[in-house]
């Protein structure tokens, strides 16, 4: 088993690799890509089998918890699992969420039926609310309950500015997941102020979709496939790659941050999932790139905000 880099989560205590696994690619049709029984199967036995230690899934996910549950509890042991609250139990992915005490807890209970535990690692809102409309319905209190009852052991928020630094400053969150890469480096700073106040930084959109293989049509953390390419191409990072691919820099860009604990990856795809931890196998880009690297982006319009 490869020894892929570990980093503390946070105030949480639990060590997690810096590689995270993202399970929203096995959602499965209309809203992803087609994956059979045989593939997801195969596909999270091998994410456990590389050392990954981190699942992050939702309830929104189409069917990602209940593979979760069917093909991988046997070694629920091997992993610390993340899922959300607010999303609706069998809704249609992308659909409002609901923030009353009843959804939450109702949404905890079915996410622990599906992925077959008795207890969720890490529950986190899957939406980047002020602390009145987390308050208002009694949706953090209720989580709070389920804490206090065992079925979750840590709460989060996966979160965004401008609400992070409210959240943070609550002191009831333990875990932020936040989107951060060599492209979209708006929350840079938000990241280093809640690892300073003892959170756990779960980084999603590490990758950039691929970087930027990947960028066509699509809108990603609120930054168009244009300005992506644009930021790359002003950057002129192609001239730093050396014998490294567009996806080896920018996951290890991703991974050069000090606050990052970990940072969660997504595919479907057996040979991305060993190419991401041949990857993260090699860790950090040097200081000395690093920091051009970050000059560069800063220039083209990447930088904190």
């Amino acid at each position: 088993m490869p020894d892929l880099p570990k980093r503390t989560l946070g105030r949480t205590g639990r060590e997690v690799t810096a590689l995270g696994f993202g399970a929203m690619e096995l959602r499965g049709a209309p809203r992803g890509p087609e994956v059979s029984e045989e593939e997801a199967d195969k596909l999270l036995n091998a994410v456990l089998d590389a050392g990954i230690s981190f699942i992050d899934t939702s309830i929104d996910y189409g069917q990602s918890e209940e593979r979760i549950g069917k093909f991988i509890s046997h070694r629920r042991t091997e992993y610390f699992l993340a899922s959300k609250c607010g999303c609706v139990p069998d809704a249609p992915m992308g659909s409002d969420h609901v923030h009353t005490a009843e959804n939450i807890r109702a949404g905890v209970e079915n996410s622990l039926r599906r992925l077959r535990t008795d207890h969720l690692d890490l529950v986190q809102f899957h939406r980047s609310l002020t602390q009145k409309e987390l308050e208002a319905d009694g949706a953090l209190q209720e989580l709070l309950k389920l804490r206090e009852e065992g079925k979750v052991r840590f709460l989060g928020v996966s979160g965004t500015l401008p609400n992070l630094d409210e959240q943070i400053a609550m002191g009831v969150f333990d875990a932020f997941q936040i989107p951060y890469s060599a492209l979209q480096r708006e929350h840079e700073g938000v990241i280093a102020r809640a690892a300073a106040a003892g959170a756990g930084i779960i980084i999603r959109g590490g990758a950039a979709r691929g970087a930027p293989t990947d960028w066509d049509g699509k809108v990603y953390y609120m930054v168009s496939p244009d300005e992506l390419r644009r930021r790359w191409e002003l950057a002129r990072l192609d001239e730093l790659l050396g014998d490294m691919s567009r996806m080896e820099f920018t996951l290890r860009f991703t991974l050069s941050n000090p606050d990052l604990d970990t940072t969660i990856v997504g595919t479907k795809d057996a040979g991305h999932l060993r190419d991401n931890v041949a990857a993260a196998l090699k860790g950090a880009l040097p200081d000395e790139l690093y920091q051009e690297a970050k000059r560069r982006l800063a220039e083209a319009g990447s930088r904190p905000a």
